[in-house]
Protein backbone atom coordinates (compact mmCIF):
# COMPACT_ATOMS: atom_id res chain seq x y z
CA UNK A 1 0.00 0.00 0.00
CA UNK A 2 1.50 3.62 -0.75
CA UNK A 3 1.59 6.40 1.31
CA UNK A 4 -0.65 8.57 -0.68
CA UNK A 5 -3.23 5.36 -0.94
CA UNK A 6 -2.88 5.33 2.67
CA UNK A 7 -3.28 8.73 3.31
CA UNK A 8 -6.52 9.19 1.51
CA UNK A 9 -9.15 9.27 3.65
CA UNK A 10 -12.28 6.36 3.54
CA UNK A 11 -15.60 7.79 3.87
CA UNK A 12 -17.67 5.51 6.27
CA UNK A 13 -21.29 5.10 7.33
CA UNK A 14 -21.24 4.22 11.34
CA UNK A 15 -24.34 3.50 12.86
CA UNK A 16 -22.96 2.29 16.64
CA UNK A 17 -26.01 1.03 18.29
CA UNK A 18 -26.27 -0.63 21.10
CA UNK A 19 -27.38 -3.88 20.21
CA UNK A 20 -25.14 -4.14 16.96
CA UNK A 21 -22.54 -1.85 15.19
CA UNK A 22 -23.07 -1.77 11.36
CA UNK A 23 -20.67 -0.23 8.56
CA UNK A 24 -21.09 1.04 5.67
CA UNK A 25 -18.34 1.63 2.91
CA UNK A 26 -18.39 3.59 -0.47
CA UNK A 27 -17.87 0.29 -2.14
CA UNK A 28 -21.20 -0.66 -1.51
CA UNK A 29 -20.22 -2.95 1.76
CA UNK A 30 -22.26 -3.01 4.44
CA UNK A 31 -20.63 -5.11 8.27
CA UNK A 32 -22.28 -5.68 10.87
CA UNK A 33 -20.62 -7.43 14.33
CA UNK A 34 -22.65 -7.36 17.65
CA UNK A 35 -21.52 -4.56 19.86
CA UNK A 36 -20.05 -6.82 22.42
CA UNK A 37 -17.35 -5.93 24.69
CA UNK A 38 -16.01 -6.04 28.20
CA UNK A 39 -13.28 -4.04 30.15
CA UNK A 40 -10.03 -6.17 30.96
CA UNK A 41 -8.01 -8.74 28.77
CA UNK A 42 -9.93 -11.85 27.40
CA UNK A 43 -7.54 -14.63 28.87
CA UNK A 44 -8.28 -16.56 26.14
CA UNK A 45 -5.17 -18.18 24.37
CA UNK A 46 -5.75 -19.54 21.09
CA UNK A 47 -4.80 -23.24 20.10
CA UNK A 48 -2.72 -24.10 17.09
CA UNK A 49 -4.82 -22.50 13.95
CA UNK A 50 -7.84 -22.11 15.54
CA UNK A 51 -9.61 -18.81 13.96
CA UNK A 52 -9.66 -16.06 16.63
CA UNK A 53 -12.78 -14.95 18.12
CA UNK A 54 -11.38 -12.03 20.85
CA UNK A 55 -9.57 -9.01 20.17
CA UNK A 56 -7.75 -6.59 22.36
CA UNK A 57 -8.03 -2.62 22.58
CA UNK A 58 -6.77 -0.19 24.48
CA UNK A 59 -8.24 3.73 24.82
CA UNK A 60 -7.21 6.05 27.60
CA UNK A 61 -5.24 3.14 29.47
CA UNK A 62 -8.22 0.53 30.06
CA UNK A 63 -8.41 -2.43 27.63
CA UNK A 64 -11.12 -3.81 26.22
CA UNK A 65 -11.86 -7.34 24.87
CA UNK A 66 -14.32 -7.27 21.47
CA UNK A 67 -15.72 -10.41 20.11
CA UNK A 68 -16.99 -13.61 21.41
CA UNK A 69 -16.78 -12.44 25.05
CA UNK A 70 -19.89 -12.13 27.59
CA UNK A 71 -20.29 -8.60 26.79
CA UNK A 72 -20.75 -6.06 29.40
CA UNK A 73 -24.19 -4.05 29.28
CA UNK A 74 -24.16 -1.19 26.79
CA UNK A 75 -27.34 0.18 27.36
CA UNK A 76 -26.52 2.87 29.87
CA UNK A 77 -26.45 6.42 29.24
CA UNK A 78 -23.03 7.36 28.37
CA UNK A 79 -22.29 4.34 26.15
CA UNK A 80 -21.99 6.45 22.81
CA UNK A 81 -18.65 8.34 24.54
CA UNK A 82 -17.61 5.64 26.32
CA UNK A 83 -14.57 3.41 26.06
CA UNK A 84 -16.83 0.24 25.82
CA UNK A 85 -17.99 1.87 22.65
CA UNK A 86 -14.65 3.39 21.13
CA UNK A 87 -13.20 -0.42 21.50
CA UNK A 88 -16.26 -1.96 19.32
CA UNK A 89 -16.34 0.98 17.04
CA UNK A 90 -12.55 0.30 16.31
CA UNK A 91 -13.20 -3.71 16.12
CA UNK A 92 -15.67 -2.81 13.02
CA UNK A 93 -13.42 -0.53 11.52
CA UNK A 94 -11.02 -3.34 11.45
CA UNK A 95 -13.39 -6.07 10.53
CA UNK A 96 -14.37 -3.54 7.33
CA UNK A 97 -10.38 -3.72 6.37
CA UNK A 98 -9.53 -0.51 7.40
CA UNK A 99 -6.51 -1.36 9.57
CA UNK A 100 -3.96 1.74 8.69
CA UNK A 101 -6.74 3.58 7.14
CA UNK A 102 -7.63 7.45 8.06
CA UNK A 103 -10.90 7.49 8.33
CA UNK A 104 -14.32 10.30 7.84
CA UNK A 105 -17.19 8.65 9.45
CA UNK A 106 -20.89 10.33 10.13
CA UNK A 107 -22.60 8.30 13.58
CA UNK A 108 -25.59 9.22 14.78
CA UNK A 109 -27.50 9.34 18.62
CA UNK A 110 -31.32 8.56 19.27
CA UNK A 111 -33.62 11.35 18.21
CA UNK A 112 -34.35 12.55 22.21
CA UNK A 113 -30.74 12.63 22.83
CA UNK A 114 -29.93 14.44 19.90
CA UNK A 115 -32.73 17.37 20.13
CA UNK A 116 -34.51 18.89 23.02
CA UNK A 117 -37.98 19.21 23.22
CA UNK A 118 -38.05 22.34 21.95
CA UNK A 119 -36.00 21.30 18.71
CA UNK A 120 -32.79 22.59 20.05
CA UNK A 121 -29.51 21.05 19.72
CA UNK A 122 -28.22 19.43 22.17
CA UNK A 123 -24.93 20.81 21.87
CA UNK A 124 -23.02 19.15 25.02
CA UNK A 125 -23.94 15.73 24.23
CA UNK A 126 -23.50 16.01 20.33
CA UNK A 127 -20.00 17.45 21.45
CA UNK A 128 -19.22 14.74 23.86
CA UNK A 129 -20.22 12.05 20.88
CA UNK A 130 -18.36 13.29 18.10
CA UNK A 131 -14.68 14.25 20.16
CA UNK A 132 -14.98 10.16 21.80
CA UNK A 133 -14.57 9.09 18.54
CA UNK A 134 -11.50 10.64 17.76
CA UNK A 135 -9.98 9.54 20.84
CA UNK A 136 -6.75 7.14 19.98
CA UNK A 137 -7.88 3.34 20.06
CA UNK A 138 -5.41 1.09 19.47
CA UNK A 139 -5.47 -2.85 18.76
CA UNK A 140 -3.16 -4.48 21.29
CA UNK A 141 -1.82 -6.59 18.21
CA UNK A 142 0.12 -6.05 15.12
CA UNK A 143 -2.28 -4.29 13.30
CA UNK A 144 -2.46 -0.66 12.75
CA UNK A 145 -5.48 1.38 14.11
CA UNK A 146 -8.23 2.96 12.08
CA UNK A 147 -7.63 6.98 12.60
CA UNK A 148 -10.97 8.93 12.52
CA UNK A 149 -10.00 11.90 11.42
CA UNK A 150 -13.42 13.60 10.97
CA UNK A 151 -16.35 12.46 12.62
CA UNK A 152 -19.64 14.46 12.72
CA UNK A 153 -23.20 13.36 14.46
CA UNK A 154 -27.06 13.40 13.22
CA UNK A 155 -29.78 12.20 14.80
CA UNK A 156 -30.22 8.55 13.75
CA UNK A 157 -34.08 8.35 12.65
CA UNK A 158 -32.52 11.06 10.32
CA UNK A 159 -30.14 9.27 8.72
CA UNK A 160 -32.61 6.48 7.18
CA UNK A 161 -34.28 9.68 5.54
CA UNK A 162 -31.10 10.50 3.98
CA UNK A 163 -30.63 6.71 2.68
CA UNK A 164 -34.67 7.43 1.05
CA UNK A 165 -34.39 10.69 -0.41
CA UNK A 166 -30.44 10.08 -2.07
CA UNK A 167 -31.06 7.89 -4.36
CA UNK A 168 -27.82 6.25 -6.06
CA UNK A 169 -28.33 4.65 -9.83
CA UNK A 170 -25.17 3.46 -11.22
CA UNK A 171 -22.08 5.69 -11.04
CA UNK A 172 -24.75 8.76 -9.96
CA UNK A 173 -26.94 10.21 -7.34
CA UNK A 174 -29.76 12.17 -7.41
CA UNK A 175 -32.31 13.95 -5.03
CA UNK A 176 -35.52 12.36 -5.24
CA UNK A 177 -38.05 15.17 -5.48
CA UNK A 178 -41.07 13.03 -5.27
CA UNK A 179 -39.91 11.77 -1.89
CA UNK A 180 -38.54 15.00 -0.57
CA UNK A 181 -41.79 16.89 -1.22
CA UNK A 182 -43.98 14.94 0.84
CA UNK A 183 -44.26 13.83 4.57
CA UNK A 184 -42.79 10.42 5.83
CA UNK A 185 -42.46 8.90 8.95
CA UNK A 186 -39.23 6.81 9.93
CA UNK A 187 -39.83 4.48 12.46
CA UNK A 188 -36.41 2.85 13.48
CA UNK A 189 -36.69 -0.09 15.76
CA UNK A 190 -32.97 -0.40 17.63
CA UNK A 191 -31.26 -2.15 20.22
CA UNK A 192 -32.14 0.13 23.22
CA UNK A 193 -34.58 2.79 21.59
CA UNK A 194 -37.65 2.91 18.80
CA UNK A 195 -37.03 6.61 17.21
CA UNK A 196 -39.19 8.47 15.30
CA UNK A 197 -38.86 11.17 12.57
CA UNK A 198 -41.25 12.96 10.75
CA UNK A 199 -39.83 15.32 7.84
CA UNK A 200 -42.31 17.39 6.09
CA UNK A 201 -40.69 20.05 3.59
CA UNK A 202 -37.36 19.12 4.41
CA UNK A 203 -38.07 19.86 8.12
CA UNK A 204 -39.00 17.69 11.30
CA UNK A 205 -41.67 17.99 12.87
CA UNK A 206 -40.88 17.73 16.40
CA UNK A 207 -44.23 17.32 17.70
CA UNK A 208 -44.17 13.78 16.28
CA UNK A 209 -40.80 12.84 16.50
CA UNK A 210 -38.78 11.47 19.61
CA UNK A 211 -37.56 8.47 21.39
CA UNK A 212 -39.43 5.37 23.01
CA UNK A 213 -36.88 3.35 25.35
CA UNK A 214 -37.62 0.36 24.15
CA UNK A 215 -36.02 -2.19 21.54
CA UNK A 216 -34.75 -5.31 20.60
CA UNK A 217 -32.70 -5.34 23.67
CA UNK A 218 -35.74 -5.38 25.53
CA UNK A 219 -36.54 -8.74 23.95
CA UNK A 220 -33.36 -10.18 25.16
CA UNK A 221 -33.56 -8.68 28.95
CA UNK A 222 -37.23 -10.64 28.85
CA UNK A 223 -36.14 -14.07 27.32
CA UNK A 224 -32.93 -14.27 30.00
CA UNK A 225 -35.26 -13.55 32.72
CA UNK A 226 -37.30 -16.68 31.52
CA UNK A 227 -35.02 -18.75 30.73
CA UNK A 228 -33.45 -18.62 34.28
CA UNK A 229 -37.13 -18.83 35.75
CA UNK A 230 -37.68 -22.10 33.48
CA UNK A 231 -34.82 -23.76 34.47
CA UNK A 232 -34.07 -22.16 37.92
CA UNK A 233 -30.95 -20.75 36.62
CA UNK A 234 -28.88 -18.34 38.70
CA UNK A 235 -26.54 -16.73 35.98
CA UNK A 236 -27.32 -17.17 32.32
CA UNK A 237 -24.09 -15.82 29.39
CA UNK A 238 -24.67 -12.84 27.48
CA UNK A 239 -24.09 -14.75 24.12
CA UNK A 240 -25.72 -18.00 25.58
CA UNK A 241 -28.94 -16.31 25.32
CA UNK A 242 -28.16 -14.08 22.09
CA UNK A 243 -28.10 -17.85 20.47
CA UNK A 244 -30.69 -18.86 22.42
CA UNK A 245 -33.12 -15.94 20.90
CA UNK A 246 -31.38 -16.62 17.36
CA UNK A 247 -32.50 -20.50 17.37
CA UNK A 248 -35.25 -20.53 19.61
CA UNK A 249 -33.83 -22.98 21.98
CA UNK A 250 -31.27 -22.73 24.85
CA UNK A 251 -28.83 -25.92 25.43
CA UNK A 252 -28.29 -26.17 29.05
CA UNK A 253 -26.30 -29.48 30.22
CA UNK A 254 -25.85 -31.15 27.05
CA UNK A 255 -29.33 -30.97 25.60
CA UNK A 256 -31.55 -28.60 23.67
CA UNK A 257 -34.90 -26.92 25.69
CA UNK A 258 -37.09 -25.26 22.95
CA UNK A 259 -37.91 -21.81 23.97
CA UNK A 260 -39.73 -20.25 21.21
CA UNK A 261 -42.66 -19.32 23.18
CA UNK A 262 -40.31 -17.25 25.33
CA UNK A 263 -38.80 -15.76 22.41
CA UNK A 264 -42.45 -14.70 20.95
CA UNK A 265 -44.03 -13.82 24.35
CA UNK A 266 -40.84 -11.22 24.56
CA UNK A 267 -41.78 -10.09 21.31
CA UNK A 268 -44.94 -9.50 21.75
CA UNK A 269 -44.51 -7.20 24.77
CA UNK A 270 -41.99 -4.99 23.14
CA UNK A 271 -44.18 -4.91 19.93
CA UNK A 272 -47.26 -3.81 22.22
CA UNK A 273 -44.81 -0.99 23.70
CA UNK A 274 -44.07 0.17 20.43
CA UNK A 275 -47.41 0.01 18.72
CA UNK A 276 -48.92 2.08 21.28
CA UNK A 277 -45.81 4.74 21.06
CA UNK A 278 -45.96 4.93 16.73
CA UNK A 279 -50.02 5.50 17.43
CA UNK A 280 -49.49 8.39 19.98
CA UNK A 281 -46.73 9.29 17.79
CA UNK A 282 -47.98 9.21 14.48
CA UNK A 283 -52.04 8.22 14.88
CA UNK A 284 -52.89 6.74 11.72
CA UNK A 285 -50.50 8.76 9.52
CA UNK A 286 -53.29 10.04 7.45
CA UNK A 287 -51.48 13.22 6.57
CA UNK A 288 -48.00 11.35 5.73
CA UNK A 289 -47.06 9.81 2.76
CA UNK A 290 -45.35 6.92 3.38
CA UNK A 291 -44.25 4.92 6.81
CA UNK A 292 -40.83 3.63 6.64
CA UNK A 293 -39.85 1.35 9.31
CA UNK A 294 -35.99 0.63 9.35
CA UNK A 295 -33.80 -1.12 11.92
CA UNK A 296 -32.73 -4.29 13.12
CA UNK A 297 -36.14 -4.33 15.00
CA UNK A 298 -38.00 -4.16 11.56
CA UNK A 299 -36.18 -7.38 10.35
CA UNK A 300 -36.84 -9.15 13.92
CA UNK A 301 -40.46 -7.99 14.43
CA UNK A 302 -41.30 -7.94 10.83
CA UNK A 303 -44.56 -10.06 10.71
CA UNK A 304 -45.75 -8.83 13.58
CA UNK A 305 -45.95 -4.77 12.45
CA UNK A 306 -46.44 -5.68 8.64
CA UNK A 307 -50.11 -4.38 8.78
CA UNK A 308 -49.82 -0.71 10.85
CA UNK A 309 -50.70 1.09 8.50
CA UNK A 310 -51.76 1.09 4.75
CA UNK A 311 -49.13 2.88 3.62
CA UNK A 312 -46.15 1.74 5.39
CA UNK A 313 -43.03 -0.20 3.75
CA UNK A 314 -39.67 -1.88 5.40
CA UNK A 315 -36.60 -0.41 3.92
CA UNK A 316 -33.97 -2.77 1.92
CA UNK A 317 -31.95 -4.12 4.03
CA UNK A 318 -33.67 -2.06 6.99
CA UNK A 319 -30.82 -3.18 9.88
CA UNK A 320 -28.20 -0.54 7.45
CA UNK A 321 -30.26 2.16 6.86
CA UNK A 322 -28.63 4.54 9.03
CA UNK A 323 -25.75 3.01 8.39
CA UNK A 324 -25.94 4.00 4.31
CA UNK A 325 -28.23 7.22 5.38
CA UNK A 326 -25.01 8.39 7.32
CA UNK A 327 -22.87 7.32 3.97
CA UNK A 328 -25.09 9.74 2.04
CA UNK A 329 -24.97 12.79 4.23
CA UNK A 330 -21.54 12.36 4.31
CA UNK A 331 -20.46 12.05 0.93
CA UNK A 332 -23.41 14.16 -0.68
CA UNK A 333 -24.69 16.61 2.03
CA UNK A 334 -21.59 17.86 4.67
CA UNK A 335 -19.64 21.27 3.74
CA UNK A 336 -16.69 19.77 1.62
CA UNK A 337 -14.99 22.15 4.22
CA UNK A 338 -16.31 20.46 7.51
CA UNK A 339 -14.51 16.94 5.81
CA UNK A 340 -11.55 18.68 4.87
Amino acid sequence: MSDVFSMTPIPVGLDDGYAYTKVALPDGRLIAIPSRARIGQSGVTWIDQAEQRIFEYETEEAVYSVGAVDGAPTHFEGYPWSGLNRAIVQHALQQAGLTGRSVHAVSGLPVSAFYQQSGEHRQETISRKRDSLRQATRPLSDSLPADIAFHEVIPEALAAWYDYVIVQEGDGVTLDADRVSVPVAIVDIGGRTTDYVVVKDQGILHAASGSLQCGMLNVKHSVANGIQSTFDLENLSEQRVSQAIENETVRLQGKNYDIGELVEAGKREVVERIHAETRRQLGLGVELDRVLFVGGGAVALAEHIANWFPHQAIAEHPAFANARGMLKYLRYVCEASDAA
